[in-house]
This record gives C-alpha cells, sequence and structure tokens, in this order.
C-alpha cells in the first residue's frame, strides 16, 4: 500500500523545501496504519455484509458473503466421483466375491463332464465307423465338437484362476491414482467454496466496504479494507540532505498534534528511490529537492491514535 499513500506528506514536504523551511528541524508527516485489502476470488453477487463499516473486527470474522450455490453444486460432484473412485478400488482390494469362484468352479466342472462325454461319444463313433455301422461325416462331426468342448474347458479354467488370483497391481495402482486425483479435486472445490466466504485476515477496523449487498463483484475486485489495530506509524517525505539520518532501526522524536509528549518512533523502513525520477547531472542543490518516502512505527501508547493526523519527524 505504500504506493497509494496520500499525497498530501508529499506536496506538504515539497512546499516546506522550497521555503526553506525545511531546516526548522522538523518533516511533515501524517500518522497511518497498515490496510489489508480483500479482493472477490471469483464473479459473484453479494449475498451478505454482515459487519458495518467503522466496526471492529477479529481474525476469522466473516465480512463479506458471496452467492456460493455454484461452488457447492461443484462440491457435491467431486465428492461423488470421489466415493466412486474409492468403491473401485475397494472391490479391486477385496477381490471377487466367493459366490462368484463357486460359480466358476461350476462352470470348469461342467466343462469337463461335456468334453469327458463328448471323448466318449468320439471312441463309439470310431469303432462304429470301423464295423460299418455309421459315417464318417458322423465321426467327423463328434471329433469337431470335442474340440468346441475343450476349448470351453480352457476359457473355464482361464477364467476361475483369474478370480482366484485376484485383480493385477497395476490396476489396483490405476485405481489408487484415480482416488488421490478424485479427493485433490474434492480438497480444491472445498478450498474455492471457503473463500467465497471473505473473513478477516487481522485484527482491526472495518474501513471500507466497496460493494453493496446484491452487486455483482467481478473477479479480484476489492470487496473490503481492514485498518489493522497495531500501532500507527508516520508516513513522511524525507528531504535527500537528511536521508543519511534515517536508517532502519533508528529511533527518532515523532511530535504528533493534538498530543503534548512526543513520542519515540522506530524507522521501519525507507524507501531506495526518491519520491520522483531524477535528471541526469543533477547539482547538489538540485540533489537536495530529492524526497524519500520514510515510514517511522510509533510505539504501543500510540495504539489509540487514529490514522489521519497530522505529524512532524525531528530532525538532527
Amino acid at each position: 500500500m505504500r504506493c497509494t499513500k496520500v499525497l498530501s506528506v508529499m506536496v506538504l514536504s515539497l512546499l516546506l523545501i522550497a521555503c526553506g523551511q525545511s531546516n526548522s528541524g522538523l518533516i511533515p508527516g501524517t500518522l497511518e496504519r497498515d490496510r489489508v485489502t480483500l479482493t472477490a476470488p471469483a464473479s459473484e453477487v453479494i449475498t451478505a455484509l454482515p459487519v458495518k463499516e467503522g466496526a471492529p473486527i477479529t481474525t476469522g470474522q466473516v465480512l463479506v458473503q458471496l452467492n456460493n450455490t455454484k461452488q457447492s453444486a461443484t462440491l457435491k460432484k467431486v465428492i461423488a466421483v470421489e466415493q466412486e473412485a474409492k468403491i473401485t478400488l475397494e472391490k479391486l482390494l477385496n477381490g471377487e466375491r466367493d459366490e462368484d469362484i463357486q460359480a466358476a468352479r461350476a462352470n470348469v466342472e461342467q466343462a469337463k463332464a461335456n468334453l469327458a462325454e463328448q471323448e466318449r461319444q468320439v471312441t463309439r463313433l470310431t469303432n462304429l465307423v470301423g464295423r460299418g455301422l455309421s459315417t464318417q461325416a458322423d465321426l467327423d462331426n463328434a471329433v469337431s465338437q470335442k474340440e468346441v468342448y475343450a476349448a470351453v474347458l480352457d476359457a473355464s479354467q482361464q477364467n476361475l484362476n483369474k478370480l482366484i488370483k485376484g485383480n493385477r497391481r497395476e490396476d489396483i495402482e490405476y485405481a489408487q491414482a484415480a482416488l488421490e486425483a478424485a479427493s485433490a479435486d474434492v480438497a480444491l472445490a472445498q478450498q474455492e467454496l471457503d473463500e467465497l466466504t471473505i473473513r478477516a485476515t487481522r485484527d482491526g477496523v472495518l474501513d471500507s466496504l466497496p460493494f453493496n449487498q446484491g452487486e455483482r463483484v467481478s473477479e479480484n475486485s476489492i470487496v473490503a479494507i481492514i485498518q489493522a489495530s497495531t500501532s500507527p506509524y508516520v508516513a513522511a517525505y524525507i528531504p535527500e540532505p537528511h536521508k543519511a539520518q534515517f536508517t532502519t532501526g533508528k529511533q527518532v522524536t515523532v511530535y504528533v498534534d493534538g498530543v503534548e509528549t512526543p513520542f519515540t518512533g522506530t524507522v521501519r523502513w525507507i524507501s531506495i528511490e526518491p519520491a520522483f525520477t531524477p535528471y541526469s547531472n543533477m547539482s547538489e542543490e538540485d540533489r537536495s529537492r530529492l524526497v524519500y518516502l520514510t515510514e517511522i512505527v510509533l510505539p504501543e501508547e500510540a495504539t489509540s491514535l487514529p490514522a489521519g493526523i497530522p505529524a512532524q519527524i525531528k530532525v538532527d
């Protein structure tokens, strides 16, 4: 949010520098607080705004509710797919039912009996053909039928062996992977559903609700702004001649309008780049016009102070 600071601070600083008042030993600034912006994860209609602007809030509190009908249906769908994958894997792990194995064994026995009976028929017809009591065609037909029964027996035996041995390892691994993918889809759909309920990510004050209930917001649009309840900080533009004094962690004296006792603040950040792009071959006078945005955190005693109050930073 540093790039969105109020420009009045910079303008005031530049005016003071231009008027030669920067040597007074005080640099103007304003009290600011960390601002947290919450955005919409999808284009949906706002169905509820349970908290009013300006109300104190705590982490996790619901601030904006977006319509979740479509996402709820999506979640139910992927849950159903996950359940189907679980059943498939369980079936593969458990193997075939005893009833199916017993039926396969019965088919094998029946095929053996049919083949044995047909073998006896071939033997009988062979004797009859040798005695001239039957034709060669009858014998050929019986031999062909015997081969059919042999093939049926072989297929039945293979099917029984498959049922007894169980499912292939590759099939089980494939089913496990399908279940993991389905579970990941459920987790993702659940997260996307939860994100449609916009919750406070920090304690503080609900600073702004840009949209009204019933409005459709676009994806990534800001739907709530939180002003954190931490100690405020002073945002000021430090002139170039004084920048060397402001290093991260240094303590400085801060005067706040309306507060008699000054505060001891701590520099937490100072911009590397000046507030405007310098031109080349700058003279010493030109460099003195550069200013650098700086943030100075105030102690806990200043927690109750509202943002926007003018302040002044003492420089040596």
